[in-house]
């Protein structure tokens, strides 16, 4: 079967979900979970095997994807924050020939105004109206709000304009109610719209971000459920932050559920795979379409996650760690013109270079002030990841109470307090291209895993002797980074 050509003008539809692992598809090794349409995109497209993002948080790792910047250059360091006018997405690099959709959760500030160069705007969450720059703003509500008070529900917890929905009350709707649901209804909608025209579309869910709650919940046994060889395992070599994080996920309670008992993590676990569902179906309505507009093989399909989740390993929950399970996540791209079917791209690859990629693949200038660069060439075999180092980030400084993350907690308050001064440290990773990853903080033990032996990170060789110089060597490498990114995060000497 031959290629199609090229269109002279593509499409890009890129999907990106909140928090969700890169072991929830076939390709990466799951051979239990139901996820169809997933596997159906992965054996369609190019699978990159490891993809980091910028910072394992959310508004930090978005607005790597959509500017083109590490977090700080982009003026979004950490959570609940507005990113500043003058920095562009990629709605604003696209020549005005092609229409622009931003349908999801945003994140970066004025949530449910359309902003940044796209035409078409759909927004789904109601919980950042503190962020809104236009106090009128504050009590008007999303349209996924909207919708679901037109189908008749009544939304019960307090909002600036009255009421909104609660995430329990939205997670104890059927699968059709859910904002997956609702978004990729909208972005079918979008496609079939304009499908004579290029374009450029962004769908982001919120799923499968707690609660660890959903309608479907008993697709997984939770006490026959897979689980990795580092579940409920207590990361005793790690950082300081680590551990003290771990202390508090090792027994508290999540969604009514308690973490202490293996039965209770491994719930939760199985609730969150469960929630995985939503996101295939999403992307099974958004294929779907593609396919039914015939545009399938003119338009660029992208699927990844602003981060992952721990939930349960290393006994943590949430993401704000460098270990895999928050930093590294999946990767697919369906690019028509040049194969792939499954083809694997080895090495590292980081969403620094998401943008500058996706341009290049769209046949458009990428533009200078990116701090990432163009790594189309790795689709056709002219360019290789083998050799790249990636770099992975945490900004904690007005970061929230960790303890947010629970309904309750056993921790005393003054270990909470100690916990959250440790979040305000900065961090700053490395992971090589020998497959090594260095984690450094000027006010904790430093990290150094060995990932092709130890890839589950469970042997810290940060103080041993005959490492000390792949240490030096490794800490070299960020601090040149940091000199090239203009990154000011104060880091220990070595």
């Amino acid at each position: 079967m031959s290629l199609p050509d090229r269109p002279d003008r593509p499409n890009l539809v890129f999907i990106l979900p909140d928090r969700l692992r890169q072991d929830t598809m076939a390709c990466y090794g799951n051979d239990w979970i139901e996820s169809p349409n997933l596997n159906r995109l992965a054996d369609e497209s190019f699978v990159f095997d490891h993809c980091y993002v910028t910072q394992p948080v959310c508004a930090p790792a978005r607005a790597s994807l959509l500017t083109g910047l590490y977090p700080p250059a982009a003026g979004m360091s950490r959570n609940r924050l507005v990113m500043p006018p003058d920095v562009q997405t990629v709605a604003q690099m696209v020549p005005d020939d092609y229409v622009t959709g931003y349908i999801g959760k945003w994140h970066l500030g004025d949530e449910i105004v359309r902003q940044r160069g796209f035409d078409h705007w759909v927004s789904s969450n109601d919980f950042w109206w503190p962020e809104y720059t236009d106090p009128a703003d504050q009590e008007r509500f999303s349209d996924y709000h909207e919708h679901l008070v037109e189908e008749g529900h009544q939304p019960e917890q307090d909002h600036p304009g009255s009421r909104t929905f609660s995430s329990a009350q939205r997670a104890a709707m059927p699968p059709e109610k859910q904002m997956a649901s609702f978004l990729a209804d909208r972005a079918a909608d979008f496609i079939r719209t304009n499908a004579a025209s290029p374009f450029v579309l962004y769908v982001s869910t919120i799923e499968p971000h707690p609660p660890f709650s959903g309608p479907y919940n008993d697709m997984y046994d939770a006490e026959t459920l897979p689980v990795d060889e580092k579940f409920m395992q207590f990361p005793e070599t790690s950082s300081f932050f680590n551990r003290i994080r771990a202390e508090l996920f090792s027994d508290c309670v999540r969604d009514g559920i308690s973490t202490g008992t293996e039965a209770g993590m491994r719930q939760l676990r199985a609730n969150y795979f469960g929630n995985v569902r939503l996101v295939d179906d999403m992307v099974g309505t958004i294929l779907g379409a593609v396919d039914e507009a015939g545009v399938a093989d003119s338009t660029v399909v992208v699927f990844t996650s602003e981060h992952g989740d721990m939930i349960g390993t290393h006994s943590m929950l949430e993401m704000r760690t460098p270990y895999e399970e928050a930093a590294k996540v999946p990767l697919l791209a369906r690019v028509p013109w040049l194969g792939g079917d499954g083809t694997r791209i080895g090495g590292n690859f980081s969403q620094i270079d998401m943008l500058p990629t996706l341009l290049d693949l769209l046949g458009q200038q990428v533009p200078n002030h990116l701090q990432g660069v163009s790594r189309a060439g790795v689709f056709n075999g002219s360019d290789s990841l083998e050799s790249n180092d990636v770099f992975v980030q945490h900004n904690g400084v007005g970061d929230r109470d960790l303890t947010d993350e629970c309904d309750s907690w056993s921790m005393p308050d003054e270990r909470v307090a100690e916990m959250n001064f440790m979040n305000t440290l900065p961090w700053r990773s490395v992971v090589t291209a020998d497959r090594w990853k260095l984690t450094l903080c000027a006010g904790d033990q430093g990290e150094l895993y060995d990932l092709n032996s130890d890839p589950g990170e469970t042997r810290n060789l940060f103080d041993e002797p005959q490492h000390r110089d792949r240490v030096r060597a490794m800490a070299a490498r960020l601090h040149l980074w940091q000199a090239q990114v203009g990154d000011t995060a104060p880091l220990p000497g070595v």
